[in-house]
């Protein structure tokens, strides 16, 4: 399958008010309506997705600190992102976006919801909170281990998942994914482009994200009755690795959330989807 992907029409670093830079890639019209995009496990700013030129997009990707070019920041939470997030926002003007959080860029996502630093929401094949009890008989028994180990000995895990480097994190990639979306991830445009943003995402080495795994891995500390701003839940019928029920648990924890089931997907939505993904913030934005 080929699918719309490019690289990015313009690259920058931003600076936060503590002097930390924040890396982004932005595809679309530098006028089109601003879309930020916190992208999954790894995959760093390089990895966008398609239709955003058609629909006056301007899609901002992220590189979340100590990932790709933006500068570590140990210890942070997904309340320090949010922070970041309404700092590069006020820096570049962009008032309050619409985001949309893939895979484990999700809760990241989700903690700019809950702040209300973001319009509108869409999360795409999002991780969900594994860590919950309510989840404890349904995930295989090997992540069953690792979140006993991340809530036992949050820095023994954190350890641990500093031992993953670009070549893991595809290996994974490829051995957890069913054919619908290996023949995404197996296309050879597809392929260049998202091996280089895991290399580019490990490019300062795999503390930013083993970081942002413990955090996604552990129990998720948000308010769900404090997100006010829309929000839209995609899962493909048949992805087999971002969330035990498909979203339905993730989508009834948010007052007002519409789930999106996609019959015949998997968790490759970002880019086999990426049209009616967008069509569905630009509406929200619209409306608001």
């Amino acid at each position: 399958m080929t699918v719309d992907i490019a690289p990015p029409a313009r690259l920058g670093e931003t600076a936060l008010p503590d002097g930390r830079l924040l890396g982004w890639a932005e595809w679309g019209p530098r006028d089109g309506v601003p879309v930020l995009l916190s992208p999954g496990a790894a995959t760093s700013r390089w990895l966008g997705c398609g239709a955003v030129e058609g629909l006056g997009v301007r899609l901002i990707s992220l590189d979340r600190p100590g990932l790709g070019v933006s500068t570590p920041s140990p210890g942070r939470t997904f309340a320090d992102f949010a922070a970041d997030i309404r700092a590069f926002a006020a820096e570049r003007d962009l008032g309050k976006p619409a985001m949309v959080g893939n895979s484990q860029g999700g809760p990241f996502a989700l903690a700019c919801a809950e702040e209300g630093v973001i319009s509108a929401l869409a999360l795409v094949s999002c991780a969900d909170e594994v860590a919950a009890p309510e989840f404890a008989d349904r995930i295989p028994a090997g992540l069953r281990d690792i979140v006993t180990k991340a809530r036992e000995d949050p820095a023994g895990a954190e350890a641990m998942f500093a031992g993953f480097d670009a070549g893991t994190m595809w290996d994974m990639v490829i051995a957890g994914s069913p054919d619908v979306d290996l023949a995404v991830y197996r296309d050879p445009s597809f392929e260049a482009t998202y091996r280089r943003a895991l290399a580019e995402a490990f490019q300062q080495g795999a503390a930013g994200y083993a970081r942002d795994t413990l955090l996604a891995m552990s129990r998720w500390p948000f308010r769900f009755d404090a997100i006010t701003a829309p929000v839209d839940i995609w899962y493909g019928e048949r992805d087999v690795s971002h969330s035990p029920d498909n979203g339905e648990w993730l989508t009834s924890r948010i007052g007002g959330a519409h789930r999106h089931l996609v019959p015949d997907a998997g968790g490759s939505l970002l880019w086999t989807h990426a049209e009616a993904i967008l069509r569905r913030l630009l509406a929200h934005i619209e409306r608001h």
